[in-house]
């Protein structure tokens, strides 16, 4: 298959799947109702931030599907990675689980920087897209780490 064609797939399914995600669990009364940080941002912040990071996310998991799958770690990581990424936001916002969505998101964030490390020698641009996601995901962990303790 080609290249170019995996890279648009692998883009539009993550983004795609992301925005579904955050669609189906739109920050709601009960979100709205709880107390949060000074430093939390407007609402509608969140669906282009993640847009321009599933982009990214997209075009690393298309590299490395195509260049490392089977041959290392990066494959695993990228996917264990996604898949958290998917969890949390069901687990915050659908289930209201506070606790357990922090714990995701540690481990969320635990997972980029063993995705960032693990690329840097073998696709180091894949590793540099990682960058704002740790950025974010970090941001993201004090928000909610920040709200378990409000709550």
């Amino acid at each position: 298959m080609n290249r170019t064609v995996v890279h648009v797939l692998f883009v539009v399914a993550v983004l795609g799947l992301g925005l579904a995600i955050g669609y189906i669990n739109i920050p709601d009364a009960w979100y709205r109702s709880l107390a949060k940080p000074s430093f939390t941002p407007p609402n509608w912040v969140f669906a282009p931030a993640w847009s321009i990071l599933y982009v990214m996310i997209g075009i690393a998991g298309a590299r490395n599907f195509l260049d490392h799958r089977g041959h290392s770690v990066l494959w695993p990581l990228w996917l264990t990675q996604m898949i958290l990424n998917f969890l949390w936001s069901p687990l915050f916002f659908g289930l209201h689980q506070i606790a357990a969505a922090l714990v995701v998101i540690f481990t969320l964030f635990a997972s980029i920087v063993a995705f960032i490390l693990a690329s840097l020698r073998k696709d180091r641009i894949s590793a540099l897209l990682f960058v704002p996601y740790l950025a974010w995901v970090a941001f993201a962990t004090l928000l909610n780490g920040s709200i378990f303790l409000m709550d």
